[in-house]
């Protein structure tokens, strides 16, 4: 008698430990498979990030292509007008030296 009341004691604490692990695998694989999902979330978060900083990176880089072209369109027509008030100065002064010595 004392053999079957020890083997149910140990049937029953058998059978409690496996329901009680089962309980503690479901609840593991759940907070395992909420990690991986916020995990994904993040992931993509920060893809999206750096998709908009290197957009944002290349806006910036046309804009200072641009403004570079302009500026040296705007120094080259300076030059230009440096150049043709400088040739108009001279014949000025050619032609006045002209007047004054015929």
């Amino acid at each position: 008698m004392r053999k079957i009341v020890i083997a149910t004691t140990a049937a029953v604490a058998a059978l409690s430990l496996a329901a009680c692990s089962e309980k503690t695998q479901d609840a593991t694989e759940a907070a395992a498979s909420s990690a991986a999902d916020d995990m994904s979330a993040m992931a993509t978060d920060a893809a999206g990030a750096v998709d908009d900083a290197g957009d944002a990176m290349a806006g910036a880089a046309n804009d200072a292509a641009d403004a570079a072209k302009d500026a040296g369109a705007d120094a080259a027509d300076a030059a230009g007008d440096a150049a043709s008030s400088a040739e108009q100065a001279a014949k000025d002064a050619e032609a006045e030296m002209d007047n004054h010595t015929n």
